[in-house]
């Protein structure tokens, strides 16, 4: 599933890659379905990275997440899924993907997947 969707993702080159700088991409619209019920889950993923060589683009990003849509996926699987997938097409220094998922039967999920590459410490 997942490398199919990774062909979406769209890089540009990093404008400064010689500096350590950050950037957090917020995405408070972010839907899967829950393998087990079938029931849409809802979350808002923020995506933290330090950029290397390339940085990813925007709109493909939101056309790589909106192919979730339909996925039964558990919020385990797809949190660390889409941190795979950008760690290989953009290959940062460093990444962090926080997806925190809306209630449901009472209760919320918050799931973290980090990322450092190597030679980061």
């Amino acid at each position: 599933m997942s490398e199919d969707f990774r062909i979406l993702l769209e890089t540009f080159a990093n404008p400064s890659p010689n500096r350590d700088y950050e950037i957090k991409i917020t995405c408070p619209e972010f839907t899967s379905v829950c393998p087990k019920t079938g029931q849409p889950d809802f979350g808002t993923l923020i995506i933290t990275y330090y950029p290397g060589q390339k940085c990813v683009e925007l709109k493909s990003l939101k056309l790589y997440l909106q192919r979730f849509r339909n996925e039964g996926i558990f919020y385990e699987a797809v949190t660390n899924r889409i941190l795979e997938d950008l760690v290989a097409m953009i290959e940062p220094r460093q990444m962090v993907l926080e997806a925190l998922f809306t209630p449901r039967g009472g209760i919320s999920s918050t799931i973290t997947a980090k990322y450092h590459a190597e030679s980061s410490s």
